[in-house]
């Protein structure tokens, strides 16, 4: 059970009430923050003292006081005109994260909204009534205006949710879950579309995912040690005890566990050969680097998903703060860093699968023995080529670029919405990248036997031939690189 506005929220647990195998409440502790709070802003709206967001414009019409009468529709008003998203409609579970991180963040007692307005937003994670937002259109600071808008809209009976896999009109679902529509009060609407939630789900979901590709990066690296008939030595934990960087020191043990007791590098141990490339003798430094990238991206994540982001933040009856925690630098900064770390794990696996071909230390060139006639596995390399390459143009960091906005009022902006994007995307191409390389190293493999591998290595060899048979002859690859990608996407690699 997780307790929002009490319990620290971490990227499993996230992930773990995303799922469902976790139930997030509300307790008495909770509600007691959040209606204590609620007072405070009805305390400021009733005043005649402007409090930007309670009795104010928004942006440059900060200077437009509005009367109790009409704090309700100008909070209404907030979230339609910033509904101005475009493209497609990002995951399902991206939504429902980002109605977790929410509640969670006012849940805290410093966002002055009521306490039914959140308990309406568990009522939709509960059900899985999921909000179309659209994936383009927020700037990352006064946070995610646009996809916050669309996330909330159904409050209002406006906007779509997902139903299964299609789109309804929420006035519709509304109706047949007998919902009355809610009519927003003073600050709730600052309340709900100011934050950086939209980033935050990228990064949550982009942290869960590259998790097990890091695990799965290197065990796709010993096979292809394996394959190579390659060195253990360059993993020995003297060697990095003298450079400690935790993310090298993690990945070098991961090896040594992986590579124990293989039957078939222990019968090349005292080969003439002194050196392997870069790509198997570096997996620590290159993995660990992406380690370390993903470490901080983690505890920064970590901080961002158990903070208050809206604006203003309500301190006391007579004061509200109106300042800048909803920026989005933050976390886009690190988000651009793990991009660059997810994107070095699909240029070294790529240089792997390419040394697999060159017909060296035994192994038949490009992974087949009946040459000539057949191509055996060329081509696939080129695919990951060309996924390393998009990998690469989509490193440019979104954090380093600013364009003013607000007539200038919202003069700097972190782009981090883009940025959370981005690291989605590359590590959706380092997924097939690595099932590639995994492709290569169980052909490798076939030319090793009867010599076995370390018993995980082996077991995932199997994983891969329960769906990929050995490659005798040239035949279509296409639904062999597939079946693998599966396999790396349902996570069935043991790590």
């Amino acid at each position: 059970m997780f307790k929002y506005g009490i319990d620290k929220l971490t990227v499993k647990k996230a992930i773990a009430l995303a799922n469902g195998t976790l139930k997030g409440i509300l307790t008495e502790k909770a509600k007691h923050k959040i209606n204590t709070c609620r007072k405070k802003v009805e305390t400021m709206a009733s005043s005649n003292k402007a409090v930007y967001g309670v009795n104010t414009g928004f942006g440059p019409l900060c200077d437009v006081q509005i009367t109790p009468e009409e704090t309700g529709k100008l909070q209404e008003n907030l979230l339609i005109t910033h509904a101005v998203g475009v493209g497609k409609p990002i995951d399902k579970k991206l939504s429902k994260i980002m109605m977790i991180c929410k509640v969670h963040a006012l849940s805290q007692g410093f966002s002055g909204i009521r306490l039914e307005v959140v308990e309406r937003i568990l009522y939709f994670i509960a059900n899985d009534l999921l909000p179309i937002v659209p994936e383009q259109g927020s700037v990352g600071a006064s946070g995610d205006l646009a996809p916050l808008s669309h996330l909330f809209l159904p409050l209002l009976g406006e906007g779509e949710f997902w139903i299964d896999n299609q789109i309804i009109q929420a006035k519709k679902i509304l109706k047949q879950y007998n919902l009355k529509p809610i009519k927003l009060q003073a600050k709730e609407g600052l309340a709900l579309i100011n934050g950086t939630q939209f980033i935050l789900a990228h990064a949550i979901l982009g942290l869960h995912k590259m998790n097990y590709l890091l695990g799965l990066a290197d065990v796709a690296g010993a096979m292809s040690i394996e394959g190579y008939q390659g060195s253990v030595s360059p993993f020995k934990k003297e060697l990095h005890q003298i450079r400690p960087f935790k993310g090298t020191k993690k990945v070098a043990k991961h090896l040594r566990k992986l590579l124990n007791n293989s039957e078939n590098l222990n019968s090349h141990s005292d080969c003439n050969r002194v050196q392997d490339p870069y790509s198997m003798r570096c997996i620590p430094q290159v993995h660990g680097a992406s380690r370390n990238a993903f470490y901080h991206l983690k505890k920064l994540a970590t901080i961002e998903m158990n903070s208050v982001t809206d604006n203003p933040i309500i301190l006391s009856e007579t004061e509200a703060i109106s300042g800048g925690n909803f920026h989005g630098q933050p976390l886009a900064i690190a988000l651009d860093y793990a991009s660059i770390a997810a994107a070095e794990l699909g240029n070294i696996s790529d240089r792997r699968s390419y040394l697999l071909l060159e017909g060296k230390f035994g192994l038949p060139r490009l992974l087949t023995d009946k040459g000539g006639l057949n191509s055996g596995f060329m081509i696939p390399q080129y695919t990951t080529a060309a996924l390393v390459t998009e990998n690469k143009s989509l490193c440019f960091p979104p954090s380093a670029d600013s364009i003013p906005t607000s007539l200038g009022q919202e003069d700097h902006v972190s782009m981090g919405s883009i940025s959370g994007r981005k690291f989605n995307q590359i590590l959706g191409n380092l997924d097939k990248i690595i099932a590639i390389e995994l492709l290569y190293t169980a052909q490798a493999m076939e030319f090793r036997r009867p010599l076995k591998m370390n018993e995980i290595l082996e077991k995932n060899h199997q994983i891969i031939r329960e769906k990929v048979k050995k490659l005798e002859e040239d035949r279509l690859l296409k639904d062999d690189i597939q079946a693998i990608i599966d396999l790396v996407e349902d996570r069935k690699f043991s790590v």
